[in-house]
This record gives structure tokens, sequence and C-alpha cells, in this order.
């Protein structure tokens, strides 16, 4: 029997494609009169973790997470990396540690400024407000971390995360992928030459699914696989759907016919109200589509597909007011991207569950642009007919 290991070390090319991505420079955009930053992930890496040490914060190790990790260990495979999540392995025994780490970033921020800036009159707070997409603080008996997010117009935004303990490090096998970056950064301050196969440093993966070759076997093949999803905030409902839409299968069909049950309960203990599940559901189309607007209306039509065939934790409005929500949603979708007429009421025949009765119909009233539903029926898989 093979031994199972969650840790690897990667091929040159993957550090090559690592190189690449932590050497280009991405921009941090300023809101209002404030100038964009120009920032290579390296660099302002590098500089926050020499900061924190500086200040008295040790970090154990800096690790490139999520889909860029994934997309430096398998090029091409069906999505492109977003966000460009970095974790610093930190202690935050007390608040004046979390508010010590937000001093460092912002202050980090200053050196990137152009020059002529008069760097001396900007303030924390004003950093913040310009270049800060998201700030995060979790601090409970089982979670202790913080999240300061760059923002990035084009959806890549630089995530630092700072974090002491957390029950649950990733979603799916193929997003469970964590790179160690101490031997890049390391070998960016102290080589002489520039990289190549015959001399680079030797860097390490670690996959928190657990054994490292199954998850790079589930990436390389587009496979789903999960463990105890019902552990997962929103139960992994929104990123499940998104793998789907991206021609991703599940590793078993009869397997996740029951996940799916755990990640639609967990979604909606989670997100109980239609208000809460709008927001949420927007807020990831927002953050996860950008350049891919074409694929919103697939995905919202996967996602309610779910919801209908595997939600059993909702009473029978609440699931109809869920589903006509989507509805809704898919919708606007094509209205916003111009691929359906310029006609004044369309109708939307659903078909209805089995325990309801046949065929309702919703009628939606279109002016410019905005979405009036007249009249909601019951059920799922969406036909528009125009007239």
């Amino acid at each position: 029997m093979s031994e199972i290991c969650s840790v690897s070390v990667l091929t040159w090319e993957q550090v090559s494609r690592l190189n690449d991505v932590l050497t280009e420079v991405v921009p941090v955009h300023g809101r209002g009169n404030f100038p964009t930053l120009e920032v290579q992930l390296n660099d302002i890496v590098a500089r926050v973790r020499s900061r924190l040490e500086l200040s008295g914060i040790r970090v154990k190790d800096v690790r490139l997470n999520g889909s860029t990790a994934s997309h430096v260990l398998v090029q091409d495979i069906g999505w492109s990396y977003k966000d460009l999540d970095v974790i610093f392995r930190v202690d935050l025994p007390h608040e004046a540690e979390f508010r010590l780490i937000k001093d460092v970033v912002l202050g980090t921020l200053l050196d990137f400024l152009p020059e002529g800036v008069n760097k001396e009159k900007i303030t924390p707070m004003t950093l913040k407000e310009a270049y800060v997409q998201k700030l995060v603080k979790v601090s409970t008996e089982q979670d202790r971390w913080s999240l300061i997010s760059l923002s990035n117009n084009n959806g890549r935004n630089v995530e630092l995360k700072f974090v002491d303990s957390i029950r649950r490090q990733f979603e799916f096998s193929v997003d469970s992928f964590q790179i160690v970056l101490d031997s890049m950064l390391s070998y960016y301050e102290l080589a002489q030459a520039p990289m190549c196969q015959a001399f680079h440093p030797t860097v390490s993966g670690e996959s928190m699914y657990g054994d490292f070759n199954t998850a790079l076997s589930h990436l390389r093949n587009k496979l789903i696989a999960t463990k105890r999803p019902e552990e997962i905030r929103g139960g992994g409902l929104l990123k499940y759907c998104n793998l789907l839409v991206r021609d991703f299968q599940p590793a078993s069909q009869e397997e996740f016919k029951g996940l799916e049950r755990y990640m639609c309960s967990r979604f909606f203990i989670d997100f109980p109200d239609i208000g809460e599940q709008q927001r949420k559901v927007e807020a990831y189309l927002q953050s996860h589509f950008i350049g891919e607007e074409k694929s919103k209306y697939e995905y919202l039509m996967i996602l309610k597909r779910v919801v209908n065939e595997s939600t059993v934790c909702l009473m029978g409005h609440e699931r109809r007011q869920t589903l006509h929500l989507l509805s809704a949603m898919a919708f606007r979708v094509l209205a916003e991207q111009s691929t359906i007429p310029d006609a004044s009421c369309v109708t939307c025949y659903y078909q209805p569950a089995p325990y309801a009765h046949p065929w309702g119909i919703v009628v939606f009233s279109v002016t410019s642009g905005r979405i009036e539903p007249l009249h909601f029926c019951r059920k799922a898989a969406v036909v528009f007919s125009f007239f």
C-alpha cells in the first residue's frame, strides 16, 4: 500500500509558473484621486513579513493559497485564477497583534506610492479608504485570523491573510493547495542570477485535503471531491456550482447526491433570509465572474437546479421563493448582456416539482433594463418565450 502524504516538492515547470505569479506587476487601484500602485506579489509579501518580524510578530511561514496555487500546479484547467491569496502563519494571542498587523500592511502601502506624493500627510485611515477592498477580523475560540484585501478593478485583489488558527482551510480538493513561499522569497533576496531549470529553489506544496497526489489528480482530471461540507460556511454550494459550470464533474456521482443535500442545508442555515441569499449570490457573481459575464447565466441555472433537486430543509414557499429569485437574477443577466430582444414582456415557463400542479407561469415586465415580476409560479428549469 502506497503511503499517503499531504506534501510534495514542485517540479521546475511549477516553480517557473510560481515565479511568473510572484513577479508579475499587479495594479492596486485607488479610489477617487488616489494613484494606482504597481505591486509585485513577492515584493509586498517580503516587505510585510520583514516589518512584522521587526515589530515582534514572528512569521512561521508564508503560503500561496487558493486558485492561484492551483494554477501554479496545473495550468489551463478551464479557469483563470482571480485573487492572489497569501497566508502568513502567525500567533495572534491578543487584540494588539491584530491592530499591529493592520498598521504594518497599511504602512507598507506607502512604499508603493509614486514619487512626488507627500507621504507625510497620508494617514493609515486614508490608505484604508483608498486601497482596501475588504478588511476582516475573526476572533473566536477556534478561529483567529484577519484578512486585508487590496483593490483591483479586474478582480485580481491582493489578499493578505494572517492566520493563527482556522478550522477549515479549503472547500474542495482542487482548491486545497498551499505553496510555501519562504524559499522563493529567500532566493529573490540573496540569489545573484535569475532562476533556471538547473538552478532554482526547492519549493514544497501541501494539500489541506489530505493526500497531495489524490488532490492533484482531481485537479488534473477536473474532478470534484470534498469532505464534511457541512463544516464550510455556506456549505461550499456556490463554489461547487462554479466548478460545474467550468466542466468539473463529481468524482462520485452517487456520493455527491448526498453531499449536495448537506451543501444546500448549510447554505440555507447560514443565509436563511431571501435578502441575504440575493446579496451573497450577487457578491459571488461580481467577484468570481469578472471578464466571464457570459458564464453567469449558466452558473445561475446550475445553482437553481442543484437547489431544486437537493434542498430538503426548506418549507415549500421558501424553496419556491429562492428558485424565483435565481430565475429573476438569471433573466437580469440575459438582459444586461443584450442577448434577449427588446421586448416589453417575457413569459417564463417552469417545470413543476413532483408535488406541484401542472405548468405555471411567471411573467416579467422589462423596462429600461429593470425587471419587475408580475406573477410567480412554481418551478425549475426555465424556458423563455418572447412576445
